[in-house]
């Protein structure tokens, strides 16, 4: 009888902030985008109240990428610093990741990169295991988007 208990594989954590908040999680094994979603906090009491659950729901985690407010990256690093095994954490701009995923004729503007995040966040999720959307918010889709960069560039760089 083998007793060995199956551990979870390490998952990548890309949140793209807000109270409106995209977040998506990828396997830091294949790199393969897994769940996808957008997600409505209230107010900050509510998204600090739901963040221990929330990065304890899906652990462990190889790396969060945080992007957008800087008070909210605080929030979800403080957070997920006190998990059992902490992950690494990054703290990236749009600048660091759309420069890779977006050619520079579809991030002419802010408008125009949410647009093509979405497109190219919908070719992520036709190449995974992850369910087709119904609709895609943009900030799931960048979420998808930052998350791809993060498994391609820093996943490669810490191997």
């Amino acid at each position: 009888m083998n007793d060995r208990i199956e551990q979870p594989a390490p998952s990548v954590w890309a949140v793209d902030l807000g109270l409106r908040c995209g977040i998506a999680r990828f396997s830091a094994v294949s790199g393969h985008l897994l769940a996808y979603r957008s997600t409505h906090f209230p107010n900050r009491r509510a998204l600090k109240s739901a963040l221990r659950q929330l990065l304890r729901a899906d652990a462990p985690l190889a790396l969060l990428v945080l992007e957008g407010d800087a008070d909210l990256a605080g929030l979800w690093a403080r957070e997920a610093s006190r998990l059992e095994a902490p992950p690494a954490i990054r703290v990236v701009s749009a600048e660091d990741w759309r420069p890779t995923i977006l050619p520079r004729r579809q991030r002419r503007s802010g408008a125009d990169a949410k647009r093509f995040a979405e497109r190219r966040a919908r070719e992520i999720i036709a190449r995974s295991p992850a369910p087709n959307p119904t609709s895609l918010r943009h900030d799931a889709a960048e979420a998808i988007c930052l998350g791809a960069w993060a498994v391609e560039t820093l996943l490669e760089r810490s191997a």
